[in-house]
């Protein structure tokens, strides 16, 4: 019969645990998986190579369901969490953490729950951000993940510059304000060379989004990264969603291509 473990140890395995490094981005090259059954009917065309780009799902305005579907047609694919949680520290001061703790109190004793946010993009203007739940890390983790390959989303980009209508990618075409709670972000188009001005958290959805120069403002309740998180979400998804005149795609430098 093996050991109990002690309450020390499972306080030091714990820790270890939350210690799961948020700077590091994966990289995840896909191959294409020939054992692969798919589901649903975009899954089989993707699968029978119909459908070479999520470029042509966006267009056909499809949902996507299967998480493979996003593996093959993104093979360029780097993965990020994000610090949304903080590790107990003396007098508030931890420090920051990509997982966030809570904890239930029961009869049976203190049920931890652990939470975070996973960004996914190939940095050339295609994101996902999911969010993951469980009762231990590494799942968590996981449904992060699949969540974020889920709701991949295309990002309009722009030169960002005033003094030329030359198209580029660099940065946003107009300015885009998103809204999740007390918390605002706003994003303004910025020339290129500016690079990312903006909250290092944030920063890391900007740059897996491919947006090289931009400017960012964050306002309300900044401490919770939650919020931020989904503002600068809804933010990204207004630059799409926004309909743009052929007239002005050159004045504000917007580059039409496939993905």
């Amino acid at each position: 019969m093996a050991p109990k473990k002690t309450k020390e140890l499972k306080k030091e395995e714990e820790t270890a645990a939350i210690e799961v490094s948020s700077e590091e981005v994966i990289e995840t090259p896909v191959v294409r998986d020939e054992n692969w059954t798919p589901i649903t009917e975009l899954g089989k065309k993707v699968q029978k190579g119909e459908i070479t780009s999520l470029e042509q799902i966006f267009n056909l305005n499809k949902k996507i369901l299967e998480e493979k579907i996003v593996d093959i047609l993104m093979p360029d694919m780097k993965v990020e969490l994000i610090n949304i949680g903080q590790a107990k520290g003396k007098f508030g001061g931890g420090k920051r953490r990509a997982f966030r703790q809570t904890q239930k109190k029961t009869r049976e004793g203190n049920k931890p729950h652990f939470a975070t946010y996973c960004v996914v993009g190939n940095e050339n203007g295609i994101i996902g951000i999911g969010y993951g739940k469980a009762k231990e890390v590494v799942p968590a983790r996981e449904k992060a993940l699949r969540a974020a390959k889920l709701n991949v989303f295309k990002v309009l980009r722009g030169s960002g510059s005033w003094e030329t209508t030359v198209p580029g990618q660099n940065s946003i075409p107009f300015k885009v304000t998103g809204k999740a709670g007390s918390v605002t972000v706003t994003l303004m188009p910025a020339p290129k060379g500016t690079g990312i001005v903006a909250e290092p958290e944030l920063a890391k959805i900007l740059k897996l989004a491919g947006i090289q120069d931009v400017w960012a403002k964050i306002r309300g309740h900044t401490v919770s990264k939650i919020n931020m998180v989904l503002a600068a979400e809804r933010a990204l998804k207004k630059l799409s969603s926004t309909k743009v005149k052929e007239e002005y795609k050159q004045k504000l430098g917007i580059v039409v291509e496939e993905i």
